[in-house]
């Protein structure tokens, strides 16, 4: 099976996640392991790197890329993480990485419905099971469909294109990608459709909604947090703004101390850091990442270490 994967803010991402040779690193969505070869490759035979994934077919490509390092890569969501590590009774992790990316190869399999560049069934299930974009499409009301793009894709035509959608399928179910992003190009001014691509937000707003993707995630980033030993670092990679505002909220929680008001003269709440945070500002792709890798234009990456 084909699944090209170019690991981006990779330098950047191995040096915050000071990897010791000893350690046990968990790889959140191992995709196609590019981030975890790299990380394996650093670790002794005492070592241990421990990859997830929910989409089948990344399992199955990072299992054997993984085969020759001491590695585990097992089926399932990162937001199951201690139920996971509780099965292979591991208590805690070193580092933890969880890059937030959709992988090339879900981007570039047609079959999948995941990109409006190619007409394909529509889909975006990254676990290839359960609740799809069509059931999505074909069953949500406008006013539902109408929250999702405006909530996930910020989409400044959302009441336009949920109408359009509504509109279309009383005649027929809305049934590919080419459908759908033909139905967002109409529902949008033609001044929108000249400036640039109008879709991209409707396809990232649905996947979103099919995946779960934000309640994962903030499932998952509690999760992460509570397996990390002392000293362990948690490193997410996120590539819109949606996404890093959930990751940079719940950073500055753990890192946050004493909540009692400025004037009181002594702190009587109790409060203490949870966390030091490793990176001010988020990392960002260098130019020459960005030339040869051009996913990685909007990847940011923050690190924090458990106190």
């Amino acid at each position: 099976m084909e699944f090209a994967h170019i690991p981006v803010l990779l330098s950047e991402t191995l040096e915050y996640l000071a990897v010791r040779p000893d350690g046990i690193y968990i790889d959140g969505t191992v995709g196609g392991a590019g981030h975890s070869r790299e990380i394996a490759s650093r670790l002794s035979e005492n070592g241990l790197l421990i990859g997830l994934d929910r989409d089948p077919d990344a399992v199955a490509v990072a299992t054997a890329r993984l085969q020759d390092f001491p590695a585990k890569v097992i089926q399932g969501n990162y937001s199951q993480m201690r139920q996971i590590l509780d099965r292979l009774n591991i208590f805690a992790a070193d580092g933890i990485l969880l890059d937030l990316g959709v992988s090339s190869h879900q981007l570039d399999e047609p079959e999948r419905g995941f990109s409006y560049q190619t007409n394909a069934p529509l889909d975006m299930r990254m676990s290839q099971e359960g609740f799809s974009a069509y059931d999505l499409i074909n069953s949500w009301d406008e006013q539902s469909l109408k929250k999702i793009l405006w909530a996930y894709g910020e989409e400044k035509f959302a009441p336009q294109i949920a109408h359009a959608i509504i509109q279309a399928r009383t005649n027929a179910p809305v049934k590919t990608t080419g459908e759908l992003a033909e139905l967002v190009r109409q529902a949008v001014p033609q001044k929108y459709r000249r400036e640039k691509n109008p879709c991209k937000k409707t396809f990232q707003a649905i996947r979103i909604a099919v995946n779960d993707e934000f309640e994962h995630l903030r499932i998952g980033l509690d999760s992460a947090f509570a397996c990390l030993n002392t000293g362990g670092r948690l490193a997410v990679i996120t590539f819109h703004s949606l996404e890093d505002r959930i990751v940079k909220q719940k950073f500055a929680d753990w890192c946050r101390g004493c909540t009692c008001p400025p004037d009181f003269p002594q702190c009587v709440c109790g409060n203490r850091p949870k966390a030091r945070l490793l990176t001010r500002k988020p990392i960002t792709a260098g130019k020459a990442e960005s030339e040869q890798n051009h996913r990685s234009h909007s990847a940011k990456l923050r690190v924090i270490q458990k106190l």
